[in-house]
C-alpha cells in the first residue's frame, strides 16, 4: 500500500458501523410499517425477519457512537498523514541531491528514512487495531441492548420466531415485506433510548471530475556500497 493512502485505510475496515450509513436493506426484504397484529393463537407460529447488524448500526445511538469515534481518531490520523508527507519529502530530497552527498551522509539519510517508514507502519497498524477494537466493543455493547428490544417487540407482537438476515449465509431465501421488523426495531430502540437523531448532513455537491491517478512513488535510493581501497 502506498504510504500516502495508509492513513485513509485506518477506518476502511468492513465493520458494520462504518458501513451502516450505506448498507441497504436486503433486496426484497425492505421494512414496511405494518399495523400491529393480534397475538398469535396458542400453538401457531408467526415468523419475522430482522437485519440485526443494520438495525444496531442505524439506531440513533449507533450512528452517534460511530461519529464520536471518527472525531476521536481524526487528530491521530492527521498526525500520521503529516509523518507520511515528511517521509515523502525526505525521499524526494535524497533523490534530487543524493549524488552531491558524501557516502557517509547519504547512507545516514537512507537509514533515517527507512527507520521513519518502519515506525510509521507500526503506528498505523496500532491505530487501525485500536480503532477496530474500540468499534467492536461499542457495537457489542449496543447490540446487547438492541437484542432486548427485539425480544420485547416480538413478545408484544406475538412473534414466535425471529430470523437474522444480516449474514450472507442467512438461511432465509424469501420473506414478504410485512415480515421484516427491522425498521420497527430501530424505531422502538430510539424511543426507548431517548437518543435524538443525528443532525442532518448538508446536501451533497455535484460530483467533481476525479484527478488522474498518481504515479507510483519511487523507492528510496539504496545506499551505495563502501568503496574498496
Amino acid at each position: 500500500m502506498k504510504r500516502s493512502l495508509v492513513v485513509v485505510a485506518v477506518f476502511a475496515f468492513g465493520f458494520v458501523l462504518s458501513a451502516g450509513a450505506q448498507l441497504p436493506t436486503p433486496s426484497g426484504l425492505s421494512p414496511a410499517p405494518a399495523a400491529a397484529p393480534d397475538a398469535a393463537p396458542p400453538g401457531s407460529a408467526r415468523i419475522a425477519v430482522v437485519a440485526f447488524q443494520y438495525a444496531v448500526a442505524q439506531t440513533n445511538e449507533g450512528m452517534r457512537a460511530y461519529a464520536d469515534l471518527q472525531k476521536k481518531y481524526i487528530p491521530k490520523e492527521a498526525a500520521l498523514k503529516a509523518r507520511s508527507e515528511e517521509i515523502d519529502n525526505l525521499t524526494k530530497l535524497l533523490q534530487a541531491h543524493g549524488a552531491s552527498l558524501s557516502e557517509v551522509e547519504r547512507n545516514t539519510r537512507v537509514k533515517e528514512i527507512d527507520d521513519k517508514k518502519k515506525q510509521l507502519d507500526r503506528e498505523t497498524e496500532d491505530l487501525r487495531n485500536d480503532g477496530q477494537q474500540e468499534m467492536q466493543d461499542s457495537f457489542n455493547a449496543l447490540a446487547a441492548k438492541v437484542y432486548d428490544v427485539i425480544q420485547s417487540y416480538a413478545e408484544q407482537q406475538g412473534v414466535t420466531l425471529v430470523l437474522d438476515i444480516s449474514q450472507q449465509q442467512s438461511p432465509v431465501l424469501y420473506a414478504a415485506e410485512g415480515t421484516n421488523i427491522t425498521k420497527q426495531v430501530i424505531d422502538a430502540y430510539n424511543l426507548k433510548s431517548g437518543v435524538p437523531a443525528p443532525p442532518a448532513q448538508p446536501a451533497a455537491e455535484a460530483p467533481k471530475p476525479k484527478p488522474a491517478a498518481p504515479a507510483a512513488r519511487p523507492a528510496t535510493p539504496a545506499a551505495k556500497p563502501a568503496t574498496q581501497h
